[in-house]
């Protein structure tokens, strides 16, 4: 653990704080599509990514989801923390977007890391900051952006967020993602296909320039 622990956190902890990590810390290993998290649990946890990706999202009240952003490796999710700090129900999904090993951290240390550790403080600072900006740019996104900018520009994250040119989700499963239908999705796809910027493939595509 303390290896994998350096190489992600290292530059973001002081060592008494990865000792204290590594004594507290439960490591969990979870498979592709895994959910972690579901609406209305309640957090006893909170995750630190070793390795792989978590996509988080939002269900409105038909049961539709709107994926809200990616956790990677070096990451925690801001959401969680403040259901673990304020021992609310979780208000957000989280599932595994590729195989993900993860530090689990009792609940119980949280706040006195807080008050312990400066590199804790800015950690959580930090997440809060970067959790806020890319949940405005998913609202801007929506607002502002045309469903085929948004289509290409969730291709685009998530063939760097799984390290592939491919990306193996069907239209229905694209669609949840982006709180639209299949009907619009597959014909948006379609469009891209016919200007050579994907392939269409059953369950999956494969991009070739966006």
């Amino acid at each position: 653990m303390l290896k994998e622990l350096q190489e992600s956190y290292g530059k973001v902890f002081e060592e008494d704080l990865i000792n204290e990590i590594i004594q507290v810390g439960t490591i969990k290993e979870v498979p592709e599509g895994f959910k972690l998290i579901e609406i209305g649990d309640y957090i006893k946890s909170m995750p630190l990514l070793i390795s792989g990706a978590i996509k988080v999202l939002r269900e409105d009240s038909d049961g539709d989801e709107l994926l809200l952003y990616y956790l990677e490796r070096g990451e925690t999710c801001s959401l969680t923390m403040t259901c673990c700090m304020g021992d609310s129900k979780s208000e957000i999904r989280a599932i595994a977007e590729t195989d993900t090993k993860l530090i689990m951290i009792p609940v119980a240390k949280m706040e006195e890391w807080t008050a312990k550790y400066k590199s804790w403080r800015n950690f959580v600072f930090d997440s809060y900051h970067t959790r806020l900006n890319e949940l405005l740019n998913t609202l801007d996104t929506i607002a502002f952006s045309k469903m085929d900018e948004r289509l290409i520009a969730y291709l685009k994250e998530k063939a760097r967020v799984n390290k592939s040119n491919s990306v193996q989700n069907t239209h229905q499963e694209i669609a949840y993602e982006l709180h639209s239908s299949r009907v619009v999705i597959s014909r948006l796809l379609k469009k891209l296909e016919r200007m050579g910027k994907i392939e269409l493939h059953r369950n999956y595509l494969k991009i070739i320039s966006l």
